[in-house]
C-alpha cells in the first residue's frame, strides 16, 4: 500500500469546554505544534513522507504492505498511548487505529520482523527534526532561564548516563541467569540536556551497560559550540577530562571528588568557612591538570559544600550562582525519570537489542515534546517549569485532547485550581554572598598554566581523552 503523499483530513468533533469553566479559556488558542501531542506528531511524521517512506521494490516479489511510515509512527504512538508491548503494536495496525492509516492485514510476526531489521535511523530522523521544530518555538519562554542561568554562557547543558533497569527473567534463555547478571541489563543512555530549552540536545545508546561515560561524552560534546557551560557528576572527574574541556572552549562546573590533591595559589577570599580562590589539580609530578582552576567551599546544613570551575572571574559566576547553577544539574536525572516511569522504559517490550534500541528512541521522541509543552506552560503562566507537574501532565493532557479541549489552554485555565501548577518541592541551595569590594583582586603576572600529566592508571583505556585542541580556543579568562 503507498502512503499518500497528503493525508486526507481530519474530521474532529466540535471541542466541549472544560466543565469548570463556563467560557472559553482566555488564554489565545495555540497551533497544533504546542496543542495536542499526537496531531503535532501525526503532521510532522506527514511531512516525513519522502524520508520514512518504503524505496521502490527491484526484481520479484511482492511489495510490502505495510507501509515503513505507519510502521514507525506506530511505534511512537503506542509510546505516548501506554502501550506496553509489540504486540499493542501489531493490534493498533490490524484495527487500523493509527490517524487516516487503513488497517494493515498482517501477522504479528511480520510486525517482529520488520521491528528486528529496521533499525534506528527513521526514529532518530524523526527527533532530529522534531527538536529543530521545538527550539524554535520555545525561545520566546527562555529568556528568564538566560537570565538565571550563567548569562554569559552560550548554552547551558548537564552530561549524564542511565542504565535501564534488569529485565525480568521471563525468557526461557534469561531463567538460569543469577540476579546480579549483567545479561539482564539491557544497555545504558548517554545523554546532554539544555537546561535553558528543557530539551535533550544530544543522545547516545549502547549495549554496553558498564562502558565508561567518558566514552560516550565526547561524541556528545563534539557539535557542542564554543562557550557553552557543562555540568556534570564525579563520574566524569579527571584532570585530562577539565582541562580536555577548557581547551575545546567550554565552561565547566563540577563537584569537588574527595581527597583530590591540590595547590591553593591565590585566595580571593577565605573567612568563616567560606573561601574562594584558584587552585592546581594536582600536587605530584606524575598527576597534573594543565589549567588553574577556581574553588569555592562553604559551609551548608552541617557540611561543607566544594565546587571546581574553569570560570576563574568571581564576578562574572559568583559563588552563590555556582552553587544553584550545579543545583540544576537535577534537571537530567528527573529527564531521565521522565522516559523510565511515565513513559515506560522500565517495561521493555524485547529483550533485542534492536528493538529496546527504537522503544528508547520513540520515548525520546513523546518526552520532546512533553517538556516542551511544560516549558510553555509555565512560560504562558509566569512560572518556573518545575511548578508545573509533569506527570500530571502526561496523565491528563491525553484526556483532555480525546475531549476535544486545548490541554495547554486547559492547563492554564484550570491549572492552579486543580494543582497541575502548584509550588515546587525542589530543595533550594542558599550560599553566601560575597561583596565585591570584599574580595582580593589577582596579581597580574599569576602564571595559570603549566605542563599537565596525566597518569595511566590500571583498569583505564588510554583512548577515553582525545587529542587536545589548540590553546587558542580556550575560554577568554582561563587562558
Amino acid at each position: 500500500m503507498a502512503t499518500p503523499s497528503e493525508p486526507a483530513p481530519i474530521e474532529r468533533a466540535t471541542p466541549a469546554p472544560p466543565p469548570s469553566a463556563a467560557q472559553p479559556p482566555a488564554t489565545p488558542p495555540v497551533s497544533a505544534m504546542v496543542g495536542e501531542i499526537e496531531q503535532c506528531l501525526q503532521e510532522l511524521v506527514s511531512g516525513l513522507a519522502i524520508d520514512l517512506a518504503d524505496p521502490p521494490r527491484v526484481g520479484a516479489g511482492r511489495p510490502r504492505i505495510l507501509p515503513s511510515l505507519c510502521l514507525w509512527a506506530g511505534l511512537v504512538v503506542c509510546v505516548l498511548r501506554g502501550f506496553h508491548s509489540q504486540l499493542a503494536l501489531w493490534r493498533l495496525l490490524q484495527a487500523g487505529g493509527l490517524w487516516q492509516y487503513p488497517r494493515c492485514p498482517i501477522s504479528d510476526q511480520a510486525v517482529y520482523r520488520r521491528l528486528a531489521t529496521g533499525g534506528t535511523a527513521p526514529l532518530e530522523r524523526l527527533f532530529a527534526q522534531l527538536s529543530a521544530v521545538l527550539a524554535d518555538r520555545l525561545a520566546p519562554y527562555t529568556s528568564h532561564a538566560v537570565a538565571q542561568l550563567a548569562p554569559f554562557a552560550r548554552t547551558v547543558v548537564a552530561l549524564d548516563a542511565t542504565t535501564l533497569d534488569k529485565v525480568a527473567r521471563l525468557l526461557p534463555s534469561l531463567r538460569p541467569l543469577p540476579g546480579d547478571d549483567p545479561g539482564l541489563l539491557p544497555g545504558k543512555l548517554s545523554g546532554l540536556f539544555d537546561l535553558r530549552l528543557q530539551q535533550w540536545r544530544a543522545l547516545r545508546w549502547t549495549v554496553h551497560p558498564h562502558e565508561n561515560d567518558k566514552v560516550a561524552a565526547w561524541d556528545l560534546l563534539a557539535d557542542l559550540p564554543p562557550g557553552s557551560l557543562v555540568l556534570a557528576d564525579l563520574e566524569y572527574f579527571g584532570f585530562a577530562w577539565f582541562d580536555e574541556l577548557t581547551n575545546r572552549g567550554h565552561w565547566w562546573v563540577s563537584r569537588l571528588r574527595a581527597k583530590t590533591s591540590l595547590e591553593v595559589i591565590h585566595t580571593y577570599y577565605d573567612r568563616d568557612g567560606v573561601f574562594d580562590g584558584l587552585v592546581w589539580l594536582g600536587v605530584h609530578r606524575a598527576d597534573r591538570a594543565q589549567h588553574a582552576v577556581r574553588l569555592v567551599r562553604f559551609p551548608r546544613d552541617g557540611r561543607t559544600s566544594q565546587y571546581l570551575t574553569n570560570v576563574r572571574d568571581p564576578q562574572r559566576l559568583p559563588l552563590a550562582m555556582i552553587a544553584q547553577l550545579y543545583a540544576r544539574r537535577w534537571d537530567i536525572e528527573l529527564a531521565f525519570k521522565l522516559l523510565k516511569r511515565e513513559l515506560g522504559l522500565h517495561l521493555l517490550w524485547a529483550a533485542k537489542p534492536e528493538v529496546v534500541a527504537q522503544q528508547v528512541w520513540a520515548a525520546l521522541i513523546i518526552a520532546q515534546v512533553l517538556q516542551a509543552l511544560r516549558l510553555e506552560i509555565a512560560g504562558r503562566a509566569g512560572v518556573d517549569p518545575y511548578e508545573v507537574s509533569l506527570p500530571l501532565l502526561v496523565q491528563y493532557l491525553p484526556q483532555y485532547a480525546a475531549l476535544g479541549w486545548d490541554p495547554v489552554a486547559t492547563f492554564l485555565e484550570l491549572g492552579r485550581a486543580l494543582r497541575f501548577i502548584r509550588p515546587s518541592s525542589r530543595t533550594v541551595i542558599t550560599a553566601p554572598v560575597i561583596p565585591p569590594e570584599a574580595m582580593c583582586p589577582i596579581p597580574p603576572d599569576l602564571d595559570l598554566t603549566r605542563s599537565p600529566r596525566y597518569p595511566a592508571r590500571k583498569g583505564t583505556r588510554h583512548d577515553l581523552t582525545p587529542t587536545p585542541l589548540p590553546a587558542a580556543q580556550a575560554p577568554q579568562d582561563a587562558k
